[in-house]
C-alpha cells in the first residue's frame, strides 16, 4: 500500500490491520513536524482510545525503518518526523 503524497507540510501516515480498523482508514496525513515522542499522543487525540487498544502493542516504522518510541528511555524518542516522511503503524499479525 501507498500513500498519495502528503500535501506541503505534512507527512503520510498508513494504518494496517487492526489500527485501519480502529481509524477506518488506510492512509491520512498530519501536520509535521512531529517528534516521535508525541506521535501517540497526536494520534490518541484525533482518536480516543486507540493507543490503549492499539499503538501500545504495533511496531512502527518511518520511512520503511524500525523504530523504537516505547518506554522513557527508548532510543528513537527524539527523532522528529517531517514533512514527507512515511509512517506505518503495523499491528501484531497472527496466525491459525
Amino acid at each position: 500500500m501507498a500513500a498519495s503524497k502528503a500535501p506541503a507540510g505534512h507527512f503520510s501516515i498508513l494504518y494496517f490491520a487492526a489500527a485501519s480498523t480502529f481509524t477506518s482508514k488506510a492512509t491520512e496525513h498530519l501536520s509535521a513536524p512531529v517528534e516521535a515522542r508525541d506521535l501517540f499522543s497526536k494520534l490518541e487525540a484525533l482518536y480516543p482510545g486507540i493507543k490503549d487498544k492499539v499503538l501500545n502493542s504495533c511496531a512502527v516504522t518511518v520511512n520503511l525503518t524500525y523504530i523504537d518510541i516505547y518506554g522513557d528511555e527508548a532510543p528513537d524518542l527524539e527523532m522528529v518526523i517531517k514533512e514527507g516522511d512515511e509512517v506505518a503503524i503495523i499491528p501484531p499479525v497472527s496466525s491459525g
